[in-house]
């Protein structure tokens, strides 16, 4: 069986989608599976429409699928070599503490499927997902990280055999307060100093027009 995983995160290196992914072949075990980017040489896109397996593990992008994603799905979809027996799966991360604010994106490659006349296997949803390289050190369906590694393991299950899952929309197991002071002070205020803004700058709101 010939999986292809595809990392649509914008990001170089060291983002949420690529710890997911790393935790997904942890659960596969030995198969052949090649991992991408959206930045990949077009002679590549032939092995991913070969596929009998596609995972996609991407950020969400203001309630959907990153532009350089989808502009690679809509080249996918219209390649004469897409192989149409092919079983679709994804994981997507957002920054709010809700998994369920993925649902829309999920949707939005269910949609793609049919328009390609794929096969929808199963959509993961993981909020917080800025915390999870936090995290990273504490073990799969340990603390933190339960709920993450009883969804990703159930989707690696139905992955190997080919077969449609539930979709899940998933937190860590962290109460959701402490979720919001340590994101705040340990993650959004670094990052708004290191791009030059005061903390003030982050409540401002845009005037209308």
């Amino acid at each position: 069986m010939n999986i292809s995983v595809i990392n649509g995160s914008p990001k170089p290196g060291g983002s949420t989608s690529e710890l997911l992914i790393k935790y997904l072949l942890q659960e596969i075990g030995e198969c052949n599976v090649q991992v991408f980017r959206c930045s990949m040489p077009k002679a590549e896109l032939a092995k991913i429409a070969g596929s009998d397996v596609l995972v996609l593990a991407f950020p969400l992008y203001v309630d959907s699928i990153p532009a350089q994603l989808l502009q690679l799905l809509i080249i996918l979809e219209k390649l004469k070599d897409l192989n149409h027996s092919m079983m679709v799966y994804c994981i997507v991360n957002n920054g709010f503490f809700e998994g369920t604010q993925n649902y829309i994106a999920i949707q939005q490659l269910k949609n793609w499927c049919a328009a390609a006349n794929l096969n929808w296997g199963q959509g993961i949803g993981i909020g917080a997902g800025e915390m999870l390289p936090f995290i990273a050190n504490i073990p799969l369906k340990h603390g933190p990280n339960k709920n993450i590694g009883y969804a990703i393991g159930d989707l690696a299950a139905n992955l190997l055999n080919r077969q449609s899952g539930k979709d899940s929309f998933i937190s860590p197991n962290w109460p959701r307060f402490l979720w919001r002071m340590q994101s705040t002070n340990f993650f959004w205020m670094p990052r708004a100093k290191s791009n030059r803004l005061k903390k003030q700058d982050l409540y401002r709101r845009m005037k209308r027009l």
